[in-house]
């Protein structure tokens, strides 16, 4: 049941992101910040890369002032909110027009990469433990291996940023030819 419930009790969840809102009802919302939050803090650790975590000061001060601002709501807007997740995957155009063939096919290649930075830092820890047993020049090794992850990371970053350019290019230029062969029909007509 949605309530605005103890103010001293929202205050302590709000500092949990999304257990303000599943304090005061709203279930969906709560647990999609939830899983957010812990999702990046769980990708990060795994593949031992901090540079994941710059989304967590955001997402924490959207929930904590999410929570405040829905609490500070009158009875009768608060009581009209929705439980509806953050975020609706139909909301966003050019996740719409990605079949199910290819969002899996995304999907392994997302998972594949993950695995396969994880199994990396795995065999750098393996190979580190040796190496500092023959003495070997432990802050080349540590350089090298610290950048490798990060170049693949980088270079997938920007690929998928090029072919995202493409796309829209690519839109653009299929609705200016369809605006210009509406503006032939009706010159002709």
């Amino acid at each position: 049941m949605v309530s605005k419930k103890n103010g001293f009790f929202r205050f302590l969840w709000s500092i949990i992101p999304g257990a303000g809102e599943m304090y005061m009802g709203f279930m969906k919302q709560g647990v999609t910040l939830m899983a957010v939050f812990a999702g990046i803090i769980a990708v990060a650790i795994a593949m031992n890369m901090v540079f994941f975590f710059f989304p967590l000061p955001i997402i924490w001060f959207y929930s904590f002032f999410h929570v405040h601002n829905l609490a500070s709501m009158s009875d009768e807007d608060f009581y009209a909110q929705e439980d509806n997740p953050l975020f609706d995957w139909k909301d966003y155009k050019f996740l719409s027009n990605v079949d199910r063939a290819k969002g899996q096919k995304i999907a392994a290649w997302v998972l594949i990469v993950i695995g396969a930075i994880m199994l990396w830092n795995l065999a750098v820890d393996i190979v580190w433990d040796f190496l500092r047993i023959l003495n070997f020049p432990w802050r080349l090794w540590n350089q090298i291996t610290y950048c490798v992850p990060q170049l693949v990371v980088s270079l997938l970053m920007i690929y998928f940023g090029v072919y995202l350019i493409r796309g829209k290019k690519k839109e653009l230029d299929l609705q200016m030819e369809k605006e210009e062969a509406k503006g032939d029909e009706n010159h002709d007509a």
